[in-house]
């Protein structure tokens, strides 16, 4: 079972990482700045959720709702 994991997990990057193709990519996003803005909004709104999902984990490690081990 893990030599078909590690296969299919090979197989599935392979695919991926030739699904690019960089000039069409850039003709369909277009010359404005459209697509950009959207991916930086995306990525302030991931971070500050992100962030709010720590504070939440954090609070419910110091209340006992959970517990949390760091491990070296």
């Amino acid at each position: 079972m893990e030599g078909l994991g590690r296969l299919c997990g090979w197989v599935l990057a392979h695919a991926r990482a030739r699904s690019g193709d960089a000039s069409m990519i850039s003709a369909y996003l277009g010359s404005n700045d459209v697509f950009d803005e959207a991916i930086a909004d995306f990525a302030e709104a991931y971070e500050r959720q992100n962030e709010r999902d720590y504070q939440a984990l954090r609070r419910a490690v110091r209340s006992g709702q959970i517990e949390a081990r760091l491990e070296s």
